[in-house]
Formats: structure tokens, C-alpha cells, sequence
């Protein structure tokens, strides 16, 4: 039924991009979608590789779509949706990804009656391999929750949450992927100071960070559990842990989590309105 739908991006940048590729590589068609985006060259660029239909009004982006996916910073969400003037009929699907701005304050600032989808994707989307999180607004139905869940699983795995879960979402798989970028980029300056090359180094970062993952999540077990595994008594890998946790490495983690999930309940206070 998804691919059956004209959709409609209101923005055009990276995450926008990412749906827009699982949706047609899925095999949707490229004619179905439009996409509202500001700046003539990245129109120009998405209707070149994407061969997708682009504009710089919004408004036509709305009229023309089923779907509405809002795209865009939450710092803008109030110019964007204070512009639509009314003129998102309760017939039409809104799905937001506007990270921290929450469903009640965006049915609040369109027409009554309108459905909203909260959806919380994060970068590895750009290469089928993202998480996304979603929730409901009051409006919305078990059939929409499944259309939204069809559409981010284009692009990689899906969950669904209550809506006061996802500030938690945001902390941990939204800003996630920037917590895994740093560790791999500092194992991979690890390796060099001890002399491996720098490709080397980083090609056996990536690897065993892509390795680990796949295997906690096929074999199903608990990290700590596969952790002890590799844990030798009087090993390498113990005295590597014990310098860890003296540098509170759960915790640290723990703490950059809860900072992201305290700025987007900060962004949550954004007014609309």
C-alpha cells in the first residue's frame, strides 16, 4: 500500500535522501514522490540521481502527497509549519522526523484533526542499515503506525515506542551513531601509535565494531556475556578493561546518553506556536 501512495518530503537533505533511496530501491516509483527543498542546486541534484519530482514550495508538496514526510530542522519547524496555513487536510498522513518536537505540539500548530507520526531515524539510513523509532500522535491509527513503519523500513530496522520514550530514543540511537564513530576513530589512533598504518588500523577498527554488532545481534546473547568470552584470566583483554572502566567508560557513556536526551527535551520547549 506504501508504494501505492504519492509522498511528499517537505526538506531535502541526507535523511530525506536516505527514505527517498530505500523507497525507490524498494520499488517505488521515482514519479510518486516530491520533494519540497529551498536550494535550487540541491533540487537539482536530488532530481538528477534520484530522478524524483522537486519544488520550492511546500504547499505543493502537501497538496500533491498522501504521505507527508517533515524533514526539516526543529530549529525551522516553526516558519514551516506556521506557513501551512491550514492547508494539511486530516486525509493526509504526516509523518515527522524533526528530532525533539513532539506530536501534540504539531498537531496544535496545523488543522484540527490531522495524524502525525513521530519518527526518530538516525544516519546509518544512507545505507539501509538505520534504526528508527516511532510513535503516535492522538490522532493517529494502528494503520498508520504500520505505514510508517513500512516506510523506515526501507532503510534499516524499526521500533515502536510511547511518544515519552523518545527523548531516550534520541540519546541513544538518534546521537548513536556519533558515540560509535568516536570509538572507532580513537581504537584506529590506538593502532597507529603502536604502528600500524593508518588504513590498516582504521580497516581493523571498522571491522571488529561491524563484527561485534552482528554478533551480539545473531547470536541473540548479552553483550556482557560475549564480552567474558574474549576475557582471558591475566589476559590482554582484562587489563584493557581494567583501563577502561578506571576511566569510567560505562559511565561516560551514560552520561553523553543522558546530555543528548536532556537538549532534546530542550528542543521539545521550541514554541510553535
Amino acid at each position: 500500500m506504501l508504494f501505492d501512495m504519492a509522498i511528499g518530503f517537505i526538506g531535502g537533505g541526507n535523511m530525506a535522501e536516505a527514505l527517498i533511496k530505500g523507497l525507490v530501491e524498494g520499488g517505488m516509483q521515482p514519479d510518486k514522490i516530491l520533494v519540497s527543498e529551498p536550494l535550487a542546486e540541491r533540487r537539482a541534484e536530488l532530481s538528477r540521481s534520484l530522478k524524483v519530482r522537486t519544488t520550492d514550495d511546500n504547499n505543493a508538496a502537501v497538496s500533491a502527497s498522501d504521505l507527508v514526510v517533515l524533514a526539516v530542522k526543529p530549529q525551522v519547524a516553526a516558519s514551516v509549519l506556521t506557513a501551512f496555513d491550514g492547508k494539511i487536510s486530516p486525509d493526509k498522513l504526516i509523518v515527522s522526523i524533526m528530532a525533539g518536537v513532539s506530536t501534540i505540539s504539531i498537531e496544535e500548530s496545523l488543522q484540527s484533526g490531522i495524524r502525525i507520526i513521530r519518527a526518530m531515524p538516525n544516519t546509518p539510513a544512507l545505507v539501509q542499515s538505520g534504526a528508527t523509532a516511532i510513535c503516535a500522535g492522538r490522532r493517529a491509527d494502528a494503520k498508520d503506525l504500520e505505514l510508517a513503519s513500512a516506510l523506515f523500513a526501507t532503510v534499516g530496522t524499526v521500533v515502536t515506542v510511547n511518544e515519552r520514550q523518545m527523548d531516550a530514543v534520541t540519546g541513544v540511537s538518534g546521537s548513536g551513531p556519533a558515540y560509535a564513530f568516536s570509538f572507532i576513530e580513537a581504537l584506529a589512533d590506538a593502532g597507529v601509535k603502536n604502528g600500524l598504518p593508518r588504513e590498516t588500523a582504521l580497516g581493523l577498527a571498522v571491522q571488529t565494531v561491524l563484527g561485534s554488532a552482528r554478533l551480539i545481534q545473531e547470536s541473540g546473547e548479552h553483550p556482557a556475556v560475549l564480552r567474558d568470552r574474549v576475557t582471558s584470566p591475566g589476559g590482554t583483554t582484562i587489563a584493557a578493561l581494567h583501563t577502561l572502566e578506571n576511566g569510567r567508560f560505562h559511565g561516560l557513556i551514560m552520561d553523553a546518553v543522558d546530555a543528548a536526551v536532556k537538549r532534546s527535551k530542550d528542543l521539545a520547549g521550541i514554541k510553535l506556536l
